[in-house]
């Protein structure tokens, strides 16, 4: 005859271990998250403890349903392939662990509002009356919901429901979230506790994250606090009529579009700008010579610009620094290194900002990547540009040489990691070492993704950028 699921004997028979199973072959994987505790009814696959790696994260499951006894781990530990996370007190093979109860045995629960969100037991029970928890059917219920059954005399008697969230399973309400995305918040300012998790259990994803700023940005409230977040204030309300004669203008489809992709980038992408300063002189004076010469030559008409050596001397850099020439995954976890060097640059137009891409300019010369600006300046001033026209840049371009300016923070244009701005070039005296001598100098403004690229690494490609743009013969070593 077999024993009764419920008989304490049963229970005794059936504790086994919950091993950590395959996970790739990583050994000594620290546990980020406790899912579970001792005493709690768990469904077969549930996740124990969640782990994490250089390069993943990942939740152990059980096993086996049943009633966690004892728990071998604790956040901090290390676990490899074979390790024991819990004891649990498991079903028998002709016992199901989660038993469906026929609908009319189990009246429906009464509304315990209170009861649900306290983190003291429903009821006084014992020890002896505790043990004899018992795992049921949670088909009945959403997913991250488990209801645990207390078994006296072998009568059902049902729980409030027990939420497998961040509040359910912590009761000191600490967000669930790995810690890569814990650095990914704190690098935004943005409080956890105001971020609802999407995945699997509550847990907060970087999507929840980015979501979570997206939504801040949009207004509507202070929708971070605690001295963490963005705390950002409704957008303020003003009848600017009441002061004097206004002309409300909608804003064109392109800033609209800019601007949206700006705010992200700017709240998303921790920027640092770094400036420098390019002698210039005798670039200058090439520049002026060579058009002077193909204004009598076959390209008459094709006008060199300055912003054409710099797309060509930012591409000697960007090989000589490949981690300028990358972009880094929604994840954070991950930069893919690109081979190509296709080079936007912004172009100002009378509906508002657009950046035009110039592709493969490590084939092309100079007079034919200045030919190729010029001509899709003037598409993007007559908005005939077309979306493949303005994707797949590496690395961007903002000129405002010829408005004016000293320096400025640009905006890194997403995906990518850095973006080269430039003010007005200006004559100032430079000590040559006997004497001061009048110079032409252009200030260089570049602003790069911190998270991928060091201060000492910008100075570094600044400073060599510098160094191309003072004497052109370097590009060519």
């Amino acid at each position: 005859m077999a024993v009764p699921w419920h008989s304490p004997e049963r229970h005794m028979a059936d504790l086994k271990e919950a091993r950590v199973p395959d996970i790739g072959g990583f050994d000594d994987v620290p546990v980020i998250e406790v899912l579970v505790a001792v005493g709690d009814a768990i469904a077969k696959d549930q996740g124990l403890v969640t782990l994490e790696s250089a390069k993943a994260t990942m939740e152990v499951p059980s096993p086996f349903a049943g009633v966690v006894k004892e728990l071998k781990v604790k956040v901090g530990d290390t676990l490899s392939e074979g390790g024991v996370v819990a004891m649990i007190e498991a079903a028998g093979d002709d016992a199901p662990a989660q038993p469906p109860a026929p609908a009319a045995a189990v009246p429906p629960p009464r509304a315990q509002p209170e009861a649900a969100k306290s983190d003291a037991p429903p009821d006084n029970r014992t020890a002896e009356t505790a043990a004899k928890v018992e795992p049921v059917a949670v088909a009945t219920q959403p997913d991250n919901i488990v209801r645990g059954d207390v078994t006296r005399s072998g009568d059902a008697v049902p729980t409030p429901a027990r939420r497998l969230d961040a509040d359910g399973l912590m009761p000191d309400k600490v967000p669930y979230a790995s810690p890569a995305v814990r650095l990914f918040a704190r690098e935004l300012g943005v409080d956890l506790g105001r971020v609802q998790g999407s995945a699997r259990g509550g847990r907060i994803t970087r999507d929840d994250v980015q979501q979570f700023v997206k939504g801040a940005l949009a207004g509507g409230g202070a929708v971070a606090g605690g001295g963490g977040g963005l705390d950002l204030l409704p957008w303020p309300k003003v009848d600017f009529a009441r002061f004097g004669e206004i002309e409300v203008k909608p804003l064109s489809k392109i800033r609209k579009i800019s601007g949206a992709n700006l705010a992200r980038n700017w709240a998303m992408i921790p920027h640092v700008t770094q400036h420098d300063d390019a002698d210039v002189t005798e670039l200058e004076a090439l520049r002026v010579a060579l058009n002077k010469e193909n204004e009598r030559g076959a390209d008459k008409g094709a006008k060199l610009t300055m912003l054409a050596f710099l797309m060509k001397t930012s591409v000697v850099a960007l090989q000589k620094f490949p981690e300028f020439n990358a972009s880094l995954d929604a994840s954070g976890e991950n930069l893919t290194l690109k081979k190509y060097f296709h080079i936007g640059f912004a172009a100002d137009t009378p509906n508002g900002l657009v950046v035009p891409v110039v592709r493969d300019c490590d084939r092309k010369g100079v007079l034919e990547i200045a030919r190729e600006t010029g001509e899709l300046a003037k598409k993007a001033r007559d908005g005939k540009l077309g979306p493949a026209e303005m994707s797949g840049g590496c690395f961007s371009i903002s000129s405002l040489g010829g408005i004016g300016g000293t320096s400025f923070t640009p905006i890194v244009n997403a995906p990518e990691v850095a973006i080269l701005g430039v003010s007005r070039s200006a004559m100032k005296p430079v000590w040559n070492g006997k004497e001061f001598a009048p110079r032409l100098i252009l200030p260089l403004s570049l602003s790069y993704d911190h998270r991928v690229i060091d201060g000492a690494a910008a100075a570094r490609f600044t400073a060599y950028l510098a160094q191309l743009l003072g004497d052109m013969r370097r590009a060519l070593l």
